[in-house]
């Protein structure tokens, strides 16, 4: 016999700010990648100024020796970790369904997943700062500096925790990112006519599959030592700190190439646009990524030359870093091949590309200096080597990060940035980048050491401190002018339009 039951009420669908809390939208996704991830480099931008500050001249006080410390540990994680590699997922989450034809990504709520534990792993590293004080053994954390012998108190496990939580992120981002790329293609759409961001993004997940594991393990050991007792990186107990060392860059070395790869991605797809040619070469940019994913695992003790490896171990790493320039090499060849003779226009999104190209080739050549070993051997812990990673991760990451923005605001907000405004952005970024950075080389090879806090006078270090320090300030005022273009832009900007570059290609095609 049939039973009357009641009707269960209608269920709404969240709004207003709930909605974006509750979201499993791809496109919001993205966009809150975006927010947060820009929010933390705003926070490492800060860090770096007190940096900056510090070593303006010889002999200041500005800040202390255990502030120092912490201040500069904060700005290399965050910057990598919470801004760089996250923004670059923020886009690809965003367009890497539209690019293939796919309603949304693989697994939404695993996505939805991936972006909160990003941003509880950014509050656990910076809550350490009001928790009695942040980390201070470097964004490397080198053991055993790192251990509870000379690291006291609870400042680097939020460090390894913080971490922990963010590597998870990366995992279930780069399993998503896969799965949807390699089954939810439109159909007639093979791996060779992908667009190339989305060819940048599948190398990128494949490579935090393979590098993640490492820092895990090597952030749950150091985790027991501090905690537990064990004594993996203590040599009286019998371990050895070089583990440490091996598992961190095996996966930090990779970890350059998960930062610059999407940036080239989307230097692949601003180019062709705005030079009205076809990229060239584009199967050989596609498979370059590959090769550099491939050789990028084969480099990483180039970072430990002065730890007494053998001779043919050093001379292994030393070949597989010189070589690794060629791919690289070939993207770039590719790149000016497809600007040559074509119709460029010198829009904002273009300039930044360009901007990547050029400040990415001069810290390609010191990488190709300092994988020599007789070099690396004089230049190490050198504000050589802070030159070199500032013109390869913020020189290319950065401007290609500020390249995809103003060419795919449009698409994701409605409203195209102001182009004026843009263009002061690029012209005062670029200054203050090289007024910041370049002069790094110079004082490195003056033999000033990464790390230090202070310096006597009477080393001829202090006049390119003091440039470096303008330098730094004028990037300040340049993302200033980016965030007033910004909110202008959002509130009052020009619509964007179906397809506002003339570009044609996928993105522009689909909702």
């Amino acid at each position: 016999m049939a039973t009357a039951a009641s009707t269960l009420p209608a269920s709404r669908p969240a709004s207003g700010f709930m909605s974006w809390i509750t979201t499993v939208d791809h496109k919001r996704i993205g966009i809150l990648y975006l927010y947060t991830t820009f929010f933390f480099f705003i926070v490492g931008g800060l860090e770096a100024l007190t940096v900056r500050a510090q070593l303006t001249w010889s002999n200041l006080k500005f800040i202390g020796p255990d502030v120092y410390n912490q201040v500069f540990t904060m700005h290399g994680t965050t910057m990598i970790f919470l801004f760089v590699i996250p923004i670059l997922a923020g886009f690809g989450n965003y367009f890497v369904p539209l690019l293939i034809g796919a309603r949304d990504m693989a697994f939404p709520k695993l996505n939805m997943l991936s972006f909160w534990l990003l941003l509880f792993g950014g509050l656990v590293l910076n809550s350490s700062f009001v928790l009695g004080g942040a980390p201070n053994a470097g964004w490397t954390s080198y053991a055993p500096l790192s251990t509870t012998v000379y690291s006291t108190g609870s400042a680097i496990d939020f460090w390894i925790f913080g971490l922990l939580l963010v590597g998870i992120s990366s995992t279930i981002g780069a399993i998503n990112f896969l799965v949807t790329i390699l089954t939810m293609r439109c159909p007639g759409m093979k791996l060779t006519e992908m667009p190339m961001f989305v060819w940048s993004m599948m190398v990128t997940s494949a490579m935090v599959l393979f590098a993640t594991p490492m820092i895990t393990v090597a952030l749950i050991v150091l985790f027991l030592d501090r905690n537990f007792g064990t004594l993996y990186f203590s040599v009286a107990g019998g371990g050895d700190p070089l583990i440490w060392q091996n598992l961190f860059w095996f996966y930090s070395h990779p970890a350059v190439y998960i930062m610059i790869l999407p940036a080239m991605g989307i230097t692949s797809e601003v180019l062709p646009v705005f030079s009205r040619k076809p990229l060239f070469g584009h199967q050989f940019i596609a498979w370059s990524s590959v090769f550099i994913a491939v050789l990028g695992f084969a480099v990483w003790a180039h970072h430990m030359f002065q730890v007494g490896s053998p001779l043919s171990v050093d001379s292994f790493f030393a070949a597989a870093s010189m070589v690794i320039a060629v791919p690289t090499g070939i993207k770039i060849f590719n790149w000016i091949s497809t600007l040559y003779q074509g119709a460029v226009k010198l829009t904002t999104p273009m300039l930044f590309a360009i901007g990547f190209i050029s400040m990415f080739i001069i810290g390609g050549l010191s990488g190709v200096a300092l994988a020599a070993v007789p070099v690396n051997w004089q230049t190490h812990d050198t504000y050589f080597v802070v030159a070199h990673i500032h013109y390869v991760l913020f020189g290319g990451s950065v401007f290609g990060v500020f390249s995809g923005l103003y060419y795919w605001a449009p698409k994701m907000f409605g409203r195209k940035l102001n182009e004026r405004l843009g263009k002061w952005h690029f012209w005062i970024h670029t200054l203050g980048f090289n007024l910041a950075f370049f002069g790094m080389h110079m004082v490195g090879l003056l033999g000033m050491p990464r790390r230090i806090y202070t310096y006597a006078s009477g080393q001829g270090w202090e006049v390119y401190n003091l440039i470096s320090t303008i330098g730094a300030f004028t990037i300040a005022l340049s993302v200033l002018l980016f965030m007033i273009n910004w909110v202008v832009s959002m509130r009052s900007g020009e619509v964007g339009g179906n397809d506002p570059w003339g570009g044609a290609t996928l993105e522009w095609s689909t909702s």
